[in-house]
């Protein structure tokens, strides 16, 4: 799998999802839905139906501080797009152009990159969100 697809699908996803709940609404649709139109035309309407849903999925998660759902939008999305632009490898720049206009500072997704090193019997504990750990 192409590292910047997966980048690239997992910023679109937490990009769809952050702005499913904000005034960008209605670009986000139209946007990801032309996107659809013409790259998969055939998948087009389901899509435009899924967004509609989770844009209440979304709305209702917020209302309830649920970030497990949340979290849940952002990889369903995320595995969308990447499918999608695995099937049509032409639509990466059309989706970065796309997520570019829809949130042109970046704000809703940021892109994360950590690097540590360890030895001996060091540990490391890295987070781009949240991070749980249960030692016993």
């Amino acid at each position: 799998m192409d590292p910047e697809v997966t980048v690239l699908a997992q910023s679109a996803g937490a990009t769809l999802v952050t702005l499913m709940a904000t005034d960008a609404w209605h670009r986000v649709r139209d946007g990801i839905t032309q996107l659809w139109r013409r790259t998969q035309p055939e998948r087009a309407e389901t899509v435009a139906a899924e967004l509609e849903a989770g844009r209440e999925d979304v709305r209702a998660a917020l209302a309830a501080d649920d970030q497990e759902t949340l979290d849940e939008l952002r990889l369903q999305w995320q595995g969308l797009v990447r499918r999608l632009l695995v099937a049509r490898p032409a639509a990466v720049e059309e989706l970065r152009a796309l997520l570019d206009q829809l949130d042109p500072g970046g704000s809703a997704a940021r892109q994360i990159t950590q690097h540590a090193t360890a030895s001996g019997q060091a540990r490391v504990y890295q987070a781009g969100r949240d991070q749980h750990i249960a030692e016993r």
